[in-house]
């Protein structure tokens, strides 16, 4: 693995930051990217948080409040849904998921990338209302035979919850051509290497400096 990268031109303050979504199949190893690639970009030097999501499931074990998951009850998520503040929900196994709209509005509008580890159905739901800030990879399997050795080895699921995940997987790669960038996850730190090259190309992106660039060529005295 290469070290943290510095952040470059695009630093927070100079232009509008972006959301970085990581999409595919349990098992495909997004997660533990997205842990890495963190490591590489987090604050203060690259700029890049990870969006907790709330969710109404009981934590694991292990997990912890507000820096695994938010845990809520069902009633407090239903409220949050009602009042607009999330940007995206999705129901998995019988628990309902969400991003926090608050928290990344102000990210994004502080110049601070904001990373989501979300299914095929919250890209369409973020891709309705926020598709300029939007960077979207699918991370797929080197195989149909891997992925389920990855997913029997973890040791977390039964027999049907392993069959369920293998059904769910195929319906997901089938919709992965909705997607920006499309990464074989053969070889972890080859995989991240591509990750970090897409993040620093995008943001390099002429649009997402509008701001600063009205005001650069701004009159002098205007403003």
């Amino acid at each position: 693995m290469t070290g943290r990268p510095q952040q470059g031109p695009g630093r927070a303050g100079s232009r509008r930051g972006l959301l970085l979504l990581l999409s595919g199949p349990s098992g495909c190893g997004k997660s533990t990217l997205a842990r890495l690639l963190l490591d590489r970009h987090g604050r203060p030097v690259g700029s890049l948080e990870r969006s907790v999501s709330v969710t109404t499931r009981p934590p694991r074990s292990g997990e912890m409040d507000d820096r695994d998951y938010i845990f809520m009850t069902a009633r407090h998520f239903a409220d949050m849904a009602s009042r607009g503040e999330l940007l995206e929900t999705a129901e998995l196994y019988g628990h309902r998921y969400g991003t926090p709209r608050a928290f990344v509005q102000d990210r994004l509008g502080q110049g601070v990338d904001v990373l989501l580890v979300l299914d095929a159905n919250g890209r369409q739901q973020l891709a309705r209302t926020h598709a300029a800030d939007l960077v979207s990879i699918f991370v797929l399997p080197p195989s149909a035979e891997e992925l389920e050795r990855r997913l029997r080895s973890r040791g977390r699921d039964d027999e049907p919850a392993i069959t369920r995940r293998l059904e769910a997987a195929r319906e997901e790669v089938a919709g992965c051509e909705l997607y920006d960038y499309v990464l074989v996850n053969q070889n972890l730190d080859v995989t991240l290497d591509a990750i970090d090259t897409i993040l620093r190309a995008e943001r390099l992106r002429r649009e997402r400096f509008s701001l600063f660039i009205d005001q650069v060529a701004r009159p002098t005295g205007q403003g």
